[in-house]
């Protein structure tokens, strides 16, 4: 027949009360010890099988699964172990030492502040502690009977205690899905930009839909409470937050029929520049001055939006040029060509072209249409660059640009005496 553990413990030599705790201790080390090489050889490996998972705990893994491992370990500890004693209690708090250092690497790794994570850290250990210990139901009776009566309701330390730490789980729970689902959707091959942004929102807005629910359900709140109060929630949500739900809106079906994509460069009224993203209240357009302009969603539903790279990301730009009367038209022609032709960002299909445009006052005006494919990269640029090359060749072939002259002629009127 097998020996039990207690048959086991009871061959050890010395004072069990101080044996079997010091036994305890050293299991508790050991599992720890193993658990920290485990995950050392695992976490490698979960990690390029699962990168999205990685990315989203944000170094954290190894700890995690080091934890996980270990509370695992300790838990089967704990429950072949004899209850009551030190030696008892010893593993007992190694297993809720090792589920509240677990809570406390997953938020973190979740960004989630000190004063949210070290409450609900604290709450674990002491749960899995009095737990493991059989002592629970006592520390729950006293958390219970310290509370305040509010009308036919009461409130209790022990029902904002357990209200806190649900808010605080699915709030980490929704921003490690949002995180998973945003990185595996990032790495989908099958997607283009705006595909995989709009599945991104609408992950998002799921994940936080579904954790409402189930933060209700988990707190036991009866939504027909809320009924008288659904008039004027009514009421507040069509006028206090109508534009913020017309950006959503527009942010979505902006995404959905693919008008406006990050990468795209717009100019909507005096703001020019690329779209880095698409938020859920407001466009985020940065310049190329490096201001980031947020345009409302619903903006550029409503207003006139010049999208350059829309269908086609080759931009046409006109540099106005004049040269002299007296100049050789043809050379001069040739000469912004050529300069145009020699600008790095100036595209050779769809060529550049001269064109003759009025006879001024003082001087007959050109416009050189060149192309580029990076508008993004700006304009103004690209004009510098090519009157910069136009200059040294006018000056060298001795073409003349001429400045505005005026010539007043006065008539000069002598004056007769008798």
């Amino acid at each position: 027949m097998t020996p039990q553990l207690p048959d086991l413990l009871a061959l050890l030599p010395g004072d069990p009360a101080i044996v079997h705790p010091l036994v305890a201790a050293a299991l508790a080390a050991l599992v720890y010890l193993a658990a920290d090489a485990l995950s050392h050889i695992a976490a490698p490996r979960l990690g390029r099988r699962f990168a999205s998972l990685r990315e989203a705990l944000d170094g954290h893994l190894r700890p995690i699964l080091r934890h996980v491992l270990a509370s695992g370990l300790l838990a089967i500890c704990v429950a072949l172990w004899p209850v009551g004693g030190p030696a008892h209690l010893v593993l007992g708090g190694a297993l809720a030492l090792a589920i509240a250092l677990l809570a406390r690497h997953i938020l973190r790794s979740l960004a989630i502040p000190y004063p949210a994570v070290i409450p609900l850290a604290v709450l674990l250990f002491v749960m899995v502690l009095s737990g493991s210990s059989g002592g629970f139901a006592p520390v729950g009776d006293m958390l219970d009977e310290i509370g305040v009566d509010l009308g036919a309701r009461r409130v209790t330390l022990l029902g904002l205690i357990s209200m806190a730490a649900i808010c605080v789980a699915l709030f980490a729970a929704v921003r490690l899905t949002n995180r998973v689902v945003g990185r595996s959707i990032a790495h989908s091959k099958g997607l283009d930009a705006t595909q995989k942004l709009l599945a991104q929102k609408l992950g998002a807005i799921a994940a936080v839909v579904v954790a409402f629910f189930v933060g209700i359900d988990l707190l036991g709140i009866d939504l027909t409470a809320f009924t008288v109060f659904s008039g004027a929630l009514g009421l507040a949500v069509g006028f206090g937050l109508q534009k913020t739900f017309g950006n959503l809106i527009a942010g979505i079906i902006l995404l959905m029929d693919r008008s406006i994509k990050p990468g795209d460069v717009i100019v909507v009224g005096e703001s020019f520049g690329w779209v880095n993203k698409i938020g859920v209240r407001a466009v985020s357009v940065i310049t190329r001055d490096g201001k980031e302009h947020l345009i409302p969603n619903e903006n550029l539903m409503t207003q006139e939006v010049e999208n350059w790279s829309y269908s086609d990301r080759n931009v046409r730009i006109r540099i106005p040029v004049g040269v002299g009367f007296d100049s050789d038209l043809q050379l001069a022609q040739q000469l912004m060509l050529r300069a145009a032709q020699e600008s790095p960002r100036v595209l050779r299909n769809p060529k550049p072209n001269v064109w003759l445009t009025n006879f001024g006052d003082n001087r007959v005006e050109h416009d050189i249409l060149v192309w580029i494919s990076d508008p993004e990269s700006g304009v103004g640029n690209v004009k510098s660059d090519v009157l910069n090359r136009l200059w040294l060749l006018f000056r060298e072939n001795g073409v003349t640009i001429p400045y505005p002259q005026r010539v007043l002629h006065q008539a000069a009127m002598g004056e007769r005496s008798d």
